[in-house]
């Protein structure tokens, strides 16, 4: 008889939701590591100072590891530049399109140049911020207290820090990837964000009690950010449902019987990798423009900032290419029909094989394009409404969906190890017999 009795929650879903919180705590411990030889108080001065610009995002997507300029300064972006600098060239370079379709053995290959990428981005990003801030200053402080450690420059320390760090998280956001649940790089990301909530709600409260920012505002911040939320959720979890009929050979008068199913689409394949993917791409040149002095570069720096409509233009092109990019890399029609025709499936009103796929493209194609449009709106328009409404702090539409699109995909993983540990409950202690022959 089954052993009906289920766990009310696994042992080992328990041990990776601990790994995982374990792994955020020792990341959230290695942005308050200053970096050695920084003025902190000049530092931290000077990015408030730059809040509402893209050094404010930048800030923000490291968990206020930047302002700090911990050890940890450079964030999860460097990996997340270096991932999606190989997933494009798996298209377009034969080598790397032949190690993706070798399996396991294949990714492994393209992880490990994507970790190489990773290192050389991280000592790049890493150059670049040791130069800018070893020639600047704040208010008339420099912002480096310590130009050598012996022998050794601030220059030489500085970037071999960042980039140690830089490397350690990206191991860290593998580990939770591997042993714990969710994805790694989007948790780290989620855990930087959201760090920030309670120090902003309690800045907004001390400033309406003190009138600086008036109650009616205040609840409209509120009110937009709940309808923001609301829309991810709803949009996140919709789909659209291919319905699909399976044939089954029987006998006697039911010759042929047919069940009928459903092929789920998702309005939103992509999730939330397109704005990270996005964000991440122009957080490095918007941030290199902070460190060169020519005209034109600081009139490309006044533009490219979250509410510039340069900046916007430029991120919502990307998002929406990012959106096809991706569902064309995680989705093929082809395949899809390909089983269904194996499996004695069928949609209804359509001829199996190529004009399966031909319609399953054709409506992915036009799921894509909705929800294309909705992640650029909702990345966009709140950040824009947040500046026309002079607000203190920084709200944007881009850390909004990362912070509800992740948690979403974080619980439906957990969901996941939930029905498969109630599965093995009850498949526990049932024996199969087999069907001998007998002659």
């Amino acid at each position: 008889m089954a052993n009906l009795k289920t766990p009310a929650f696994p042992e080992e879903l328990k041990k990776r939701i601990l790994f995982t919180l374990m792994m955020i705590a020792v990341y959230r411990v290695g942005v308050a590591v200053p970096t050695p030889g920084v003025d902190s108080a000049a530092v931290m001065g000077f990015f408030q100072a730059q809040s509402g610009g893209i050094f404010g995002l930048f800030n923000t997507f490291t968990g206020g590891a930047l302002e700090r300029f911990s050890v940890f300064a450079l964030g999860i972006m460097p990996y997340i530049s270096a991932s999606i600098i190989f997933q494009l060239l798996q298209s377009a370079i034969p080598y790397l399109e032949a190690l993706k379709k070798e399996g396991e053995q294949g990714r492994k290959k393209i992880t490990q140049y994507t970790r190489y990428s990773t290192v050389l981005l991280a000592l790049v990003q890493g150059f670049g911020l040791a130069s800018w801030l070893a020639n600047s200053s704040h208010n008339g402080l420099p912002l480096v207290s310590v130009p050598f450690f012996g022998p050794i420059p601030f220059m030489i320390l500085t970037v071999a820090t960042l980039t140690a760090g830089a490397c350690f998280i990206m191991w860290v956001g593998e580990q939770i990837t591997e042993k714990g649940v969710g994805n790694g790089a989007s948790l780290i990301i989620f855990a930087s964000i959201v760090s920030g909530a309670p120090a902003g709600a309690v800045n907004m409260i001390k400033q309406v009690m003190a009138g600086d920012l008036s109650s009616a505002l205040a609840l409209i911040v509120l009110l937009v950010i709940l309808a923001v939320i609301a829309a991810v959720v709803f949009l996140e979890t919709g789909q659209r449902r291919i319905p699909v009929q399976y044939s089954q050979r029987g006998m006697g008068k039911q010759a042929m019987q047919q069940q009928s199913s459903h092929l789920p689409l998702k309005i939103n394949f992509a999730n939330v990798i397109p704005p990270i993917f996005a964000s991440s791409l122009l957080m490095f040149p918007a941030t290199m423009s902070q460190f060169v002095k020519a005209p034109w570069m600081q009139e490309l720096s006044q533009n490219f900032t979250p509410t510039g409509s340069l900046y916007n233009v430029i991120f919502g092109a990307l998002v929406i290419f990012f959106c096809f990019f991706y569902t064309e890399l995680v989705f093929n029609p082809t395949e899809v029909a390909d089983n269904l025709k194996k499996q004695g499936g069928f949609v209804p009103g359509v001829r199996a094989g190529t004009n399966t796929s031909n319609y399953i493209k054709k409506v992915l194609d036009r799921l894509t394009i909705t929800g294309a449009i909705y992640l650029t709106l909702i990345c966009i328009l709140p950040t824009i409404a947040m500046s026309k409404l002079s607000l203190p702090f920084f709200v944007g539409g881009t850390s909004l969906i990362i912070i509800v699109g992740v948690a979403l995909d974080t619980s439906q993983q957990i969901q996941s190890h939930l029905l498969t540990a109630k599965y093995d409950s009850l498949m526990k202690g049932v024996k199969v017999k087999s069907r001998r022959v007998r002659y």
